[in-house]
């Protein structure tokens, strides 16, 4: 997929794929590439990944026409402007709470290069010269932003948040907005599959996409696509290794009859 095509897709209600990569392997991308993922999200928000190895990840994926979207560390609009230069195709803001700070970020990924008064002048609604207008549109079409939505806060702001043009998707940040609504990691209790299901409906109802970043169980991730996702993050690279590899060693061992070591426990969230 195109970005512009992930870009149509969420706000018509189509599904699209990715799963959350961080390695910087140059070998990674091509075995990434061959798994029929929609996009591939990276994140610099847990990570350690530098800004060169983003760049030169982001460069690798896009050489396979799979769109890097990249997890910045904080809801700053200048930390967006700098990934999308570097390669990304998009952006993902984590906790986003606020409609000014949706705009800012519209800011960024929608009127790159604008700053300053011109942009706020922009943003409020004054269009510039025609074929600065032109070339703004045209430059920034392909650019995807997505705003995590991750907090009580933020589901009661989402309204106004949404209604800040220029937004892409939502996504959920499931084990933060476990934390906010008092019920951490409980991510079958009715009161958190309520909330995500809010966020779901009011992303579509403002034609936006609705996505979620799930770690668990994929019965799971297939009930939020139902009840109305329709941008799933599966997993990550990391934890789908040691996942497979531990279920491979464990049959592996069992066959011989070999005695399974001890603290084969989960690998945590990112």
């Amino acid at each position: 997929m195109k970005s512009q095509e992930i870009r149509q897709a969420l706000h018509s209600g189509k599904r699209v794929f990715g799963t959350l990569v961080v390695s910087e392997s140059p070998l990674w991308p091509r075995a990434i590439a061959t798994t029929g993922l929609d996009f591939v999200f990276i994140d610099t928000e847990h990570t350690a990944l530098t800004t060169s190895q983003v760049a030169a990840m982001c460069q690798s994926y896009r050489g396979l026409d799979l769109p890097p979207i990249v997890r910045i560390p904080s809801p700053d609009a200048t930390m967006a402007a700098k990934m999308l230069d570097i390669g990304a195709c998009g952006v993902i803001a984590p906790y986003v709470e606020t409609p000014e700070q949706a705009s800012a970020l519209v800011g960024a990924v929608r009127f790159r290069p604008l700053k300053g008064k011109r942009l706020q002048s922009r943003l409020a609604g004054e269009l510039v010269e025609p074929e600065l207008e032109k070339y703004l549109e045209q430059r920034n079409d392909p650019n995807i932003l997505v705003l995590n939505i991750e907090s009580v806060p933020a589901m009661e702001a989402l309204d106004e948040i949404l209604s800040v043009k220029g937004v892409d998707s939502v996504l959920i940040g499931p084990h933060d907005l476990s934390c906010s609504l008092g019920i951490p990691e409980q991510y079958e209790q009715p009161e958190f599959i309520k909330a995500c299901e809010k966020i779901f409906q009011t992303a579509r109802k403002h034609g936006v996409g609705a996505g979620i970043h799930f770690m668990g169980n994929v019965e799971q991730q297939v009930r939020f696509v139902e009840s109305g996702a329709n941008m799933l993050i599966h997993s990550a690279d990391i934890v789908l290794t040691a996942k497979h590899l531990k279920q491979d060693l464990a049959v592996i061992r069992d066959t011989l009859g070999e005695t399974r070591p001890d603290g084969q426990g989960e690998v945590d969230a990112i």
